[in-house]
């Protein structure tokens, strides 16, 4: 009776951490474009995001069909303020009253719009009246939700690129560009007065075109790499994309508002490209898109904001065939037209793996490990002479499967010795044992071991 007990046990972890792994993510969100001619209906698309672990979305518009079909889905969405509707918003405020009495007053709460981006990108459009009207228009919006007791619960930003930083190497020096002066000051201004955050579209795909260097690509991939040392803090960083919203976070401090938050509108990685375009590939996309879910999954943060991941929308749920530019730019879909993935980045929820069968390549399916003796306690740690990129690795692999890494972040019970090696230890450690010591769960390609000493210490206790 006891070996059978002992097998339920394990399968209730199993389960257990299946539907843990199961449950929307409510940092990550998808855009969902509307360039295009031959895109599923809103309906399905509804049920589509519903599968998978979104829990917000992105509209550039005000599609009316479409946020309809995200009623009583618990989906939260995000809608947009086109550039040309800007100048009537920012001169008329009854034109932004008529907008929200238009496009959010029929549909919420059912519908659940949390956000509204006005423009996209506009201080890098050189249209200077567009500009002056941004922060105007802003305002207007912001007084229209105010008027009906939304403008606690809707919150209302505009999209920039990362071009808006005249500095961002390294990370630390960020800065944003002294041309847009008092404009920039002012957005910031709201920004802070009113809660909403500082939107932004980072995009280390970009990043590697102007630089198609193999370690750059690797740094790009969140794939092992020898990381780039911050001149100014001595933090190594072991990928772009940290980098990249660190010199956001960086210029923020710098500008004086270190209470602002950043939000992700923006990133994604194509799939295939022209043949004269660097960086696009299936394989590419994969890897960046399943390591950046990884990555934010394992709540481990950035260097300057550790512990909690950053607000991200995916781009983009379908490839929108009516975009003009090179091949890449409509091919960044993450589903095809006929609903099913372009390549499994771990997002739908049916097809989430236990730990003992990871979609990652950090653990193959074959451990070199053996199964360890059971007469005492094992513990999984990594072996010696392991690089730091593979421990970052292994750390938000495992972090990322949804066991709790809570006490190994600031204020945990081992958060100190704050040292990665320390981290990965904890983590890979807990995932083993979340696993039923499954030694699959203890090979991370081949860089951790088992141990029989308890590398527990002080309050910090390693389960076993």
């Amino acid at each position: 009776m006891a070996p059978l007990l002992h097998t339920w046990a394990l399968l209730l972890i199993v389960l257990f951490h299946f539907n843990h792994l199961s449950e929307s993510q409510p940092f990550l969100g998808v855009n969902y474009g509307e360039v295009a001619d031959n895109l599923p209906s809103p309906d399905a698309t509804a049920k589509l995001l519903q599968s998978t672990s979104f829990e917000k979305v992105r509209l550039y518009g005000t599609d009316p069909a479409i946020i309809k079909a995200l009623a009583n889905t618990g989906i939260g969405i995000m809608v947009g303020v086109a550039n040309g509707d800007i100048p009537a918003m920012a001169t008329d405020p009854n034109f932004a009253k008529n907008w929200v009495s238009s496009n959010v007053l029929p549909f919420y709460p059912a519908s659940k719009i949390i956000h509204i981006n006005i423009g996209n990108e506009v201080l890098l459009s050189g249209d200077q009246n567009l500009m002056s009207k941004l922060l105007p228009a802003l305002q207007n919006l912001q007084n229209a939700l105010d008027s009906v007791s939304l403008g606690g619960k809707i919150k209302v930003s505009t999209v920039h690129s990362m071009a808006v930083l005249s500095q961002s190497d390294p990370p630390s020096s960020g800065l944003f560009n002294p041309g847009f002066g008092d404009l920039m000051k002012g957005l910031l201004e709201f920004n802070n007065a009113t809660g909403s955050p500082f939107v932004i579209n980072p995009y280390p795909f970009f990043a590697y075109q102007s630089d198609p260097r193999p370690e750059t690509l690797a740094f790009c991939l969140f794939q092992p790499n020898a990381g780039r040392v911050d001149s100014g803090t001595k933090i190594k960083y072991t990928n772009m994309f940290d980098a990249q919203v660190d010199a956001v976070r960086a210029a923020l401090n710098a500008a004086g508002f270190k209470g602002v938050e950043i939000l992700v509108a923006e990133t994604g990685w194509p799939y295939k490209g022209d043949s004269n375009e660097v960086g696009p590939s299936l394989e590419n996309a994969k890897a960046y898109t399943t390591n950046l879910i990884s990555h934010l999954r394992s709540m481990v943060g950035t260097p300057m904001m550790p512990g909690k991941s950053v607000d991200t929308y995916l781009f983009a749920l379908y490839d929108e065939d009516l975009k003009p530019g090179p091949g890449s730019e409509r091919s960044f879909g993450l589903f095809k037209l006929d609903m099913t993935m372009t390549y499994d980045a771990g997002l739908s929820k049916t097809s989430q793996t236990t730990p003992s069968t990871p979609k990652t390549p950090v653990t193959p399916a074959n451990p070199a490990n053996p199964a360890p003796k059971e007469n005492k306690p094992t513990f999984c740690v990594p072996k010696q002479g392991v690089t730091e990129p593979e421990l970052q690795a292994n750390l938000d692999y495992a972090c990322g499967q949804g066991i709790d890494c809570g006490p190994i972040q600031p204020g945990g019970e081992c958060f100190e010795p704050n040292t990665l090696a320390s981290h990965a230890t904890y983590a890979m450690n807990l995932l083993y044992q979340k696993s039923g010591k499954d030694p699959q769960a203890c090979d991370f390609s081949q860089t951790a071991t088992f141990s029989s000493a308890n590398p527990s210490y002080n309050g910090c206790q390693y389960p076993a």
